[in-house]
C-alpha cells in the first residue's frame, strides 16, 4: 500500500486530487518486475473507485507518466525515467546526503564518513567529526586499502568477483596485528558481511580506531558507496558494534532510498 497522502484538513496549499494522483505513481512504483497493475488491482490497493481512478489517470497517461500498454495493465511511463535521470544527474552526492550524515554523527556523537570505491582502494568524500575533542584522523580525498576498512568491506561484500580479485592481486599487507592478510580470510568475512549488512573495522588500518560501516546501493542497485562510524577502541569497545551497526545502516539505507534504490 502506498503511503498515507489523504488530505489534511486545515491545510489550504492540499489538493485532493493531485495527492490520489500521486499516490497512483507511488503505487506503480511497487510494481518492480514491470508488470504493473490491473485497474481493479489499483483499485483495490489505494480504496480508490475505479471511475475515480479512470479520470485521475488520464493526465498521466497524456504526460507519459503512467503507460498502458495491449495487456491491458497501468505502469510507469517512459517520463517518469527521464525525470530520474534529471534528478541524477543533479545529484552532487556529499551535498546532498549532508543531512543524512550529520543526523548520524548527532546519534553516535562519533566521525561520519562517507566514501566512494575506487578499488583496491576507497576515498573520502565527505566528512562529520565528533565533537569529542579527541578525534580520528582523516581527509576528505584521502584514499585507504579496501581490505582493512569496514567502508571497503561493506562494498567488496557487494562487488563483482572479479574486483574482490583485483583487490587480492594488489596485495593485503598488515598494517596492524589484527589485519586481514589473505584471501580465504576476506572472502569469508565478506560473506559474514552480506549476511549481516555491516561490516567492522576491528583495528584492522589504524592502530587504536574501530569501525562501522553500511553499503549504499544505486537505481541500478550498484554499490560503489558506504558510510561508516569511526571513533578510538577505547570509546567504542567491540561489543558496542552490534548496537551502533542499525543506525549505520538506516543512515546507508535513506542514502540509498535517494539515490534511487529499491531494496
Amino acid at each position: 500500500m502506498s503511503p498515507d497522502l489523504n488530505p489534511t484538513p486545515g491545510r489550504r496549499n492540499n489538493s485532493a486530487s493531485l495527492r490520489r494522483a500521486i499516490s497512483i505513481l507511488l503505487q506503480l512504483g511497487e510494481s518492480t518486475d514491470g508488470t504493473g497493475y490491473s485497474l481493479a488491482e489499483l483499485s483495490r490497493e489505494l480504496d480508490l473507485n475505479k471511475s475515480t481512478l479512470l479520470r485521475l489517470l488520464q493526465p498521466l497517461l497524456e504526460a507519459r507518466l503512467v503507460e498502458h500498454p495491449p495487456s491491458g495493465r497501468y505502469r510507469l511511463g517512459w517520463r517518469m525515467a527521464q525525470l530520474g535521470r534529471a534528478y541524477l544527474a543533479g545529484l552532487d552526492l556529499p551535498r546532498s546526503m549532508h543531512d543524512v550524515l550529520l543526523k548520524l554523527a548527532a546519534q553516535t556523537r562519533e566521525t561520519v564518513h562517507l566514501v566512494i570505491a575506487d578499488f583496491p582502494n576507497i576515498v573520502y568524500i565527505h566528512k562529520v567529526d565528533t565533537p569529542h575533542p579527541v578525534r580520528m584522523f582523516s581527509r576528505i580525498g584521502n584514499s585507504a586499502p579496501a581490505y582493512c576498512t569496514s567502508v571497503g568491506k561493506a562494498m567488496l561484500a557487494h562487488a563483482a568477483p572479479e574486483t574482490v580479485d583485483l583487490v587480492i592481486a594488489n596485495g593485503m599487507p598488515a598494517h596492524t596485528p589484527r589485519t586481514i592478510t589473505t584471501a580465504e580470510q576476506l572472502r569469508a568475512a565478506l560473506s559474514e558481511i552480506r549476511q549481516q549488512g555491516y561490516a567492522v573495522d576491528d583495528i584492522e588500518h589504524e592502530e587504536g580506531i574501530r569501525c562501522v560501516a553500511a553499503p549504499v546501493f544505486d537505481h541500478a542497485e550498484a554499490c560503489t558507496t558506504a558510510i561508516s562510524v569511526s571513533a578510538p577502541a577505547d570509546r567504542l569497545p567491540a561489543e558496542h558494534l552490534p548496537k551502533l551497526a542499525p543506525l549505520v545502516i538506516a543512515a546507508a539505507n535513506e542514502i540509498s532510498t535517494r539515490l534511487g534504490a529499491i531494496r
